[in-house]
């Protein structure tokens, strides 16, 4: 969708089996043994399969905007209810959208809405995730193309906010979704990309993992690496977000590092 933030990030998927190994300029990679090894990977995936996009919208009111990290909190966690949704799984009303989805790009964009606009998409079928300010609601994936006209008349480039404070500590465990210091990205493509980072994470988990992880209530922070630390988080073996570079950044630029959640740190 040209002129769009539209975030794509190549997939890394227990189910499927064609990886290559990721990079970013300038970083190397340590070997690393054990279960959750080998997730610092890519898809290569066939640019012939059918596009699909996971649409979320975020509220913003003149008023009373959200704090940039709680809306960029709560856009990922929404993006693991919608995976988690039972909707979402085997025979689920979204589950064959969200097969197709997943088995191509993961795609994401990242609209803004308030009043009259938020009122007329909270009555398309998805899911509305709240945080401490911040709401997000996730719908079904959508063919590129194929968006609803509600969705469709929202704006998605210019959208920005601000933190008035510093972010709490983060507690034992959270999640953590490590931004890369080094890019200048818009609120709305962060959105996307901490959404990218909790989706390989959530791939990434045993079973087990996954439903602590949720019954948790998917408790997770974001935060922007110091420059020192970056480096070793993109050799770390971790879930990497490479992003296609479809808008305001180059294509395979590694924008977010997930770790898992600990009961300490």
């Amino acid at each position: 969708m040209p002129g769009t933030v539209a975030c794509c990030a190549m997939f890394s998927d227990a189910k499927r089996s064609l990886f290559m190994r990721a990079s970013c300029p300038g970083t190397t990679h340590s070997a690393k043994n054990g279960p959750r090894a080998g997730w610092q990977t890519v898809l290569v995936s066939s640019n012939d399969a059918p596009q699909f996009v996971l649409p979320l919208v975020v509220r913003i009111e003149r008023a009373e905007p959200p704090a940039r990290t709680d809306a960029l909190e709560t856009a990922a966690r929404a993006v693991l209810v919608m995976l988690s949704d039972d909707r979402s799984l085997g025979d689920g009303e979204w589950a064959g959208a969200v097969r197709a989805w997943e088995d191509a790009r993961i795609r994401k964009v990242v609209r803004r809405a308030r009043g009259t606009e938020w009122r007329r998409a909270s009555q398309l079928p998805g899911i509305t995730v709240t945080g401490a300010s911040a709401e997000v609601r996730v719908f079904p994936p959508v063919p590129l193309d194929g968006w609803p006209k509600e969705l469709a008349k929202l704006q998605v480039s210019g959208t920005e906010l601000d933190d008035t404070g510093e972010p709490a500590g983060t507690r034992p465990g959270q999640a953590l979704l490590w931004l890369n210091p080094d890019l200048r990205m818009s609120t709305g493509k962060e959105m996307a990309q901490v959404g990218h980072g909790a989706q390989l994470l959530w791939r990434a988990m045993t079973d087990e993992d996954r439903e602590t992880w949720r019954a948790a209530g998917f408790p997770l922070a974001v935060r922007t690496a110091g420059p020192g630390r970056w480096t070793g988080l993109t050799a770390s073996g971790r879930p990497l977000v490479r992003d296609a570079g479809f808008t305001e950044i180059a294509p395979g630029s590694c924008t977010v590092v997930a770790d898992f959640p600990a009961r300490g740190r």
